[in-house]
Formats: C-alpha cells, sequence, structure tokens
C-alpha cells in the first residue's frame, strides 16, 4: 500500500473510545517463588520473574517481601504492603524532530520493545496501530488481548487491543503504550494518539517537532 492511501485508511481507522496512555504505577502484591506478584496501573496481578516484564514495568531482582523494577525509565523498590509507587518523570532525552517527505508525510522507524518498524504518524488516529503481520513479527500475543471491531476505510475490521512495553523513536522511550494490532494489513505502524498525546506538538512546514511533557 502507498503512502497516500495508507493515510486515507488511517484517517478512518480506529474509530474507538480513546485509550489511555498515563503515568505509569506499580505496587506489589505479593511474591511467588523467584516471582514478584505486580499490580501494574491497577490491572489484574501478575508473576513476573527478575529480566522479564509486564505492562512496561521491568522486574529487576527479587529478593524477600520487596522487588526492584524499573517503571518508566527509573529504579524504584515495591515493598509489600505498600501503597503504590507511580512515576510520571522520564529521564533522558525528550525531543523528536521529524521532517516530511515529498508527500508531506512524516515516516520514520521506531523500536518496539526493541525491535525495529516502520511508522506514519498519523494525528488522527486514536492509538497506535499495527497489521496482525507486522505485530507476529514483533512476537506480540496480540490474541489475548481484548478483541475489537475497528472502522477502516474498506469497512469493519477485527482488532485486538495489546500494550507495548516500550515504544522508541529517536533517543526517546515512552513506556506502556496502548495500542491496536488490526487485521487489516498496513504499510506503516501508525503512530497515533496513545504516544503522541505524551507530547507537545509544533509543525512548521516540513518539520515536526515533538516535545515530551512533564
Amino acid at each position: 500500500m502507498r503512502a497516500p492511501a495508507c493515510a486515507r485508511l488511517l484517517a478512518a481507522l480506529l474509530e474507538l473510545a480513546p485509550l489511555a496512555a498515563a503515568a505509569q504505577t506499580a505496587a506489589l502484591a505479593g511474591v511467588l517463588g523467584n516471582k514478584a506478584l505486580l499490580v501494574v496501573d491497577g490491572a489484574a496481578p501478575r508473576g513476573v520473574a527478575a529480566g522479564e516484564s509486564h505492562r512496561g514495568v521491568r522486574v529487576l531482582s527479587v529478593a524477600g517481601d520487596e522487588a526492584v523494577v524499573e517503571i518508566a525509565g527509573q529504579r524504584r523498590t515495591l515493598r509489600l504492603g505498600e501503597s503504590p509507587v507511580s512515576v510520571a518523570g522520564r529521564g533522558g532525552p525528550r525531543r523528536i524532530v521529524l521532517l516530511a517527505d515529498a508527500r508531506g508525510h512524516f515516516l520514520g522507524s521506531a523500536l518496539i520493545n526493541g525491535r525495529a518498524v516502520p511508522f506514519l504518524v498519523d494525528t488522527g488516529a486514536t492509538a497506535v496501530a499495527l497489521g496482525a503481520a507486522e505485530a507476529d513479527r514483533l512476537g506480540l500475543d496480540y490474541r489475548g488481548g481484548e478483541a475489537v471491531r475497528v472502522g477502516t476505510a474498506n469497512g469493519v475490521a477485527q482488532g485486538w487491543r495489546v500494550r507495548l512495553d516500550t515504544v522508541r523513536v529517536a533517543d526517546v522511550d515512552v513506556h506502556g503504550v496502548d495500542a491496536i494490532v488490526t487485521a487489516q494489513e498496513l504499510s506503516f505502524m501508525l503512530l497515533g494518539n496513545t504516544f503522541l498525546n505524551q507530547f507537545h506538538m509544533t509543525r512548521q512546514r516540513d518539520r515536526m517537532v515533538l516535545e515530551l511533557g512533564p
């Protein structure tokens, strides 16, 4: 699919309620052997071993009634029975500069959970979106996510809600980004508003600047 046709599809894609991409919260609900029983963003508890990630929170170590995790790019210690830890700030680079191509499209390459995927910026898309074949290549377990119906330029298609642990564009990481995987194949991942809304956007002619919010 060429970029203009893809853009027309994307303009109609994701006629869904907005998906949040808020600050991360995490709490320790228990310890099961070498796994931390994590509650992330109020979701159901999940046993996560050191070196593994769940909903954008990476477990670094588990010992006794504590777990050391990385959340929103910051290291925190979670203790059994304590209130959830919330991290809104993000360290590291905070600015992305994109240049439009000859057709006026903002294209680039992102890293999804550490793997490269081409993207097209779509300010009209409610969420980040990618096709099922791309999701399979990235190893996403999207069929275990919530099934949804997605409105496209070609009618209604099957889709699944997922959460991407990390989306990196340039040197800027955003953690816990909600997305839609659609059975409708796409030539690009759509960089929609569950990613873009975390930035202050300015645009001048062929230049788009994204500044990560507080």
